[in-house]
């Protein structure tokens, strides 16, 4: 008889909170990601970095650049791994036109924001987004406050 597996509820890999805090985000696009096998085993162990990763358009594909994926240490020694290299995004005709003319046409940055499980495949959170100026930022930070000190006033009203 087999027992069943206890499912973790959380498949996040790696998040980016920087871009969250530097963009103004817009739409959101789930893509799939080309790994290597050596790659697969150290997603597995967490040793993914997906700050400062954006996204490239080069001869109508999508490229992540800028994710980091640390080698791990018992890796085969007949592999090259590049911890740094540029993966291919795999995505469908209509959202890579939707990407490029967003890009292309408005301005608009490719900014990959989380990585997660689902199922049992890889996949890459990705938004397009435009820079916020400084005072966007303290706007934003200011907002946050006093939706806490609102939150705190009617709690202790009641």
């Amino acid at each position: 008889m087999k027992t069943k597996k206890s499912k973790s509820t959380n498949n996040t890999i790696a998040l980016n909170k920087k871009a969250r805090h530097d963009y103004i985000l817009q739409d959101k696009i789930e893509a799939g990601i080309e790994l290597q096998g050596w790659e697969v085993k150290s997603i597995r162990s967490g040793k993914v970095n997906l700050s400062d990763s954006y996204v490239t358009l080069h001869k109508g594909e999508a490229f992540l650049v800028g994710s980091t994926i640390q080698p791990l240490n018992q890796a085969s020694s007949h592999v090259v791994c590049e911890p740094l290299r540029q993966r291919k995004l795999l995505l469908n005709k209509r959202e890579l036109d939707k990407l490029i003319g967003s890009v292309e046409r408005q301005g608009y940055s490719i900014l990959a924001t989380a990585m997660y499980w689902k199922k049992n495949w890889v996949k890459v959170e990705i938004y397009l987004g435009k820079g916020k100026h400084e005072h966007d930022k303290r706007d934003a930070v200011k907002d946050r406050d006093w939706a806490r000190d609102k939150e705190r006033m009617m709690k202790h009203k009641v």
